[in-house]
């Protein structure tokens, strides 16, 4: 599991050659009070373009890391950043806690935490959250997918299992978390389908340290776990991107979470990429336009 982890990272922080330096770094999500201690997983950095404008909109993005890591945001900006920098968003790459120092949902659960972070400081950060996008890649693009198919859910229930989706973390549970568009690269989604498109994995898989169990066990667990499990028409439009050749996270994943964004009319679109790896191949010019044209076309129906 680990190696997964310590490839994914590698994978990304090699795409680009300069890393870029965000104009605030290390942010604490969770509260202002700059004396109040945060962990490595309630932090994140945010990025603007030079371009001299008031207000940015914004981008949130999320590491792969097999749900293992909670300090790769950098990973993340390096990976899928600059073309949305370049194209003119604030981007926010933001941690999440380790599913081995916290289980779900505390992992979206940070995510909407950093969400409302952002609404409810976005003057002094210059940000205009009239639009707010997500994307991430491998785990990340699962808790991207999971957190645009939760809009506007705090608790669900399926079977006698019932989770706070939300969460009440951080100083500014008054505000949304809604996103408003997402792209998912390459992210797992029915862990029930994870071994051969067919099976649940095993107890040393990364779905089972993310919820503390083995998977064959917890049906109901990996429901919740399950964007699909949550789509409803206060959900925003997604783009879909997966490599064919994926040897990590195979794309009937994608095939699956696109057919049932279809059947709803939220699927803007699933790019399937010939020999796309995970990451390799798969990111590319022509992706990483697709990533910019969806968001930037989003961006503009928010007017």
């Amino acid at each position: 599991m680990k190696r997964i982890l310590v490839i994914t990272i590698m994978m990304c922080c090699a795409l680009v050659a300069v890393a870029q330096e965000p104009l605030w770094a290390n942010v604490n999500y969770i509260t202002q009070d700059t004396n109040s201690s945060v962990i490595a997983g309630h932090k994140l950095d945010i990025y603007l373009p030079n371009t001299g404008l008031s207000s940015y909109k914004v981008i949130v993005i999320i590491y792969g890391s097999a749900w293992f890591a909670n300090d790769a945001k950098q990973a993340a900006f390096e990976a899928i950043g600059k073309p949305l920098l370049n194209a003119g968003f604030a981007v926010v790459a933001i941690n999440h806690r380790a599913s081995t120092e916290a289980k779900f949902p505390a992992q979206i659960n940070d995510v909407k935490a950093a969400i409302r972070f952002l609404r409810a400081n976005a003057e002094q950060y210059h940000l205009d959250t009239s639009f707010i996008g997500i994307t991430g890649y491998s785990s990340g693009g699962h808790l991207s997918a999971l957190a645009g198919a939760t809009n506007g859910i705090e608790h669900y229930t399926v079977g006698e299992k019932t989770i706070n989706i939300e969460g009440d973390i951080g100083d500014y549970t008054a505000f949304s978390s809604n996103v408003d568009a997402v792209v998912d690269w390459f992210g797992p989604i029915d862990m029930t389908r994870m071994q051969d498109c067919a099976n649940v994995k095993g107890v040393d898989s990364p779905e089972a340290v993310l919820i503390g169990g083995v998977p064959a066990d917890n049906f109901d667990m990996l429901a919740l776990l399950n964007p699909i499990t949550y789509l409803d028409n206060n959900d925003p439009q997604f783009l879909v991107i997966h490599g064919n050749a994926d040897n990590v996270v195979p794309d009937c994943q994608s095939i699956y979470f696109s057919d049932s964004l279809r059947s709803k009319g939220l699927l803007a679109d699933f790019l399937v990429v010939t020999n796309g790896e995970h990451g390799p191949i798969t990111f590319n010019e022509s992706t990483f336009k697709s990533m910019v044209d969806f968001f930037q076309k989003q961006a503009n129906r928010n007017r």
